[in-house]
């Protein structure tokens, strides 16, 4: 059981994130830097993240706007789900965290109030 209802078992997102096997590993030695996957994850956990991330694309108005903006930048598919699936553990921890159920519309506002440029994005591409 990933959430549960012990709210005091993670002490931040990132530690979510790292059990999941979404946050990536940072590698650095001298003059160079890398990334890989974390070897110890519960596999069929990060699934589900990946697939909930990739199926949100048609539901989520933010959702696909990220997608198409990173797909814009030149990212591969892979990568731009790996990366949403970051951002969703982040809204849902947010969301199990204050025992608030998740509303698209407050989201957007959220993020209109913060002026992000994905809803700029959204608004040039008219999705």
């Amino acid at each position: 059981m990933t959430f549960g209802s012990n709210r005091a078992r993670y002490n931040n997102v990132a530690e979510l994130q790292k059990y999941a096997g979404i946050a990536l590993i940072i590698e650095r030695s001298g003059q160079k830097m890398w990334t890989h996957w974390r070897y110890s994850f519960p596999t069929f956990l990060r699934q589900t993240f990946v697939e909930w991330a990739g199926f949100s694309i048609r539901y989520s108005f933010w959702a696909k706007a990220y997608y198409e903006q990173q797909k814009a930048k030149g990212k591969p598919h892979n990568s731009i789900i790996r990366s949403l699936a970051f951002k969703w553990i982040r809204i849902v921890f947010k969301c199990w965290k204050t025992n608030t159920p998740y509303d698209e519309s407050t989201y957007l506002t959220a993020l209109k109030s913060k002026g992000s440029p994905l809803l700029k994005f959204a608004v040039e591409r008219e999705l």
